[in-house]
């Protein structure tokens, strides 16, 4: 309880709780909301554009990786790739757990993938209410470079790698519809152009 519900009645404290907790989940929403009008939707050619590599390493390119981040967490997102933003450079984000900071990579490549493959719903920023079951490789090891242009390598496994798969699909102009199977992309498809129709 905060100072102020400390010197109420429990009943009274309880209201407040409950009326402090509604403006922290409204501010939430309009902060989530105000982020994913910055994301890209269905639609828009960019989303099935390839990106090109990053050559210039400098303050513009870390301040794109900076904007990306704080739009991925407002949005309530996990992963953002820039073409979903509007830029064509190969860089993507994501956060995996809460708290964690964001991790960026530039110009990433999958090195290695394992052949055990898992089955899991994935959504995404640019497809709203759509989720649809992917498969891919559990384990992959990444290399790329960060902000500056040092050379990383990520080995993930999981969630992790299911992430960074999916962002780098993005990179590629490819949607988790062109990996999911005929039923759940008709499906999909359906229900995008209902939200598309309703958004107008």
């Amino acid at each position: 309880m905060s100072e102020v519900t400390d010197q109420l009645e429990p009943e009274q404290a309880l209201e407040a709780d409950l009326e402090t907790e509604e403006a922290l989940d409204s501010e939430l929403v309009a902060r989530r909301d105000e982020a994913l009008a910055h994301v890209r939707k269905f639609g828009d050619p960019i989303l099935k554009t390839k990106a090109r590599p990053v050559n210039e390493f400098d303050a513009a390119l870390r301040a794109e990786i900076e904007r990306m981040g704080g739009l991925m967490r407002d949005a309530l997102g996990i992963g953002l790739a820039a073409n979903q933003v509007g830029v064509l450079n190969r860089v993507l984000v994501y956060r995996v757990q809460e708290g964690a900071p964001v991790a960026a990579l530039v110009n990433p490549e999958v090195e290695w993938r394992s052949s055990m493959q898992e089955t899991a719903e994935e959504g995404c920023l640019s497809l709203p209410q759509v989720h649809v079951d992917v498969e891919r490789p559990v384990h992959i090891r990444v290399s790329a470079q960060d902000g500056f242009g040092a050379p990383i390598v990520i080995e993930a496994s999981g969630l992790e790698a299911r992430v960074i798969q999916h962002e780098m699909d993005h990179l590629d102009g490819v949607l988790i519809l062109n990996r999911t199977s005929r039923e759940q992309r008709k499906e999909a498809t359906r229900a995008l152009r209902e939200w598309q129709f309703r958004a107008e």
